[in-house]
């Protein structure tokens, strides 16, 4: 069994001249991200392998993940910023088999149609799908099981085994 873990990056900020590439977590974000963390933790204690964007966003969303798991070890990997849902499918294809807990911390839209596209199959919180459907909130995690390689990932090969939102752990107000 693999699980693919997508950690959309917690609430940005939008500071004027700034970049996209650039942005700054905002401070609902910072303090978001430690919620969802914590829940992680009790989920999947080691992963693997950790693939986070290149964008200040992410990289920050990650070093508040690490208050809470120190353990993590980062890739960063650029092509996940502003990457189309094919570019990430392929991402999550070619990782290695020995890899049973893979964790990306990275961007809508593509996480959002990355999770919807793979999750599907039966036996998954259907509850969790409904509201997944909906959106994909910034510090929203998604939890995929895969039976069998990475390779052999397709359309609705995953089930779906949580959603966990900030506003689930806390109060924490959603966008």
């Amino acid at each position: 069994m693999r699980h693919l873990f997508l950690l959309r990056h917690g609430k940005s900020a939008w500071p004027e001249g700034i970049a996209d590439h650039d942005r700054p977590l905002a401070p609902r974000g910072e303090g978001a991200v430690p919620l969802v963390g914590m829940r992680l933790k009790a989920i999947q204690p080691h992963f693997d392998r950790v693939l986070v964007s290149d964008a200040r966003r992410t990289r920050e969303t990650f070093a508040r993940l690490r208050t809470v798991m120190p353990e993590l070890e980062p890739i960063i990997e650029p092509s996940i910023y502003e990457a189309t849902p094919a570019r990430l499918f392929r991402l999550v294809q070619d990782l290695p088999d020995e890899a049973s807990a893979v964790l990306m911390v990275g961007h809508n839209p593509g996480f959002h149609a990355l999770a919807l596209y793979l999750a599907g199959l039966p036996g998954g919180d259907e509850e969790a799908y409904r509201r997944l459907e909906c959106k994909l909130p910034t510090a929203g995690l998604v939890h995929l099981a895969l039976q069998g390689g990475w390779g052999g990932i397709d359309q609705a090969s995953c089930q779906l085994r949580h959603f966990i939102t900030p506003a689930m752990l806390g109060g924490v107000d959603e966008d």
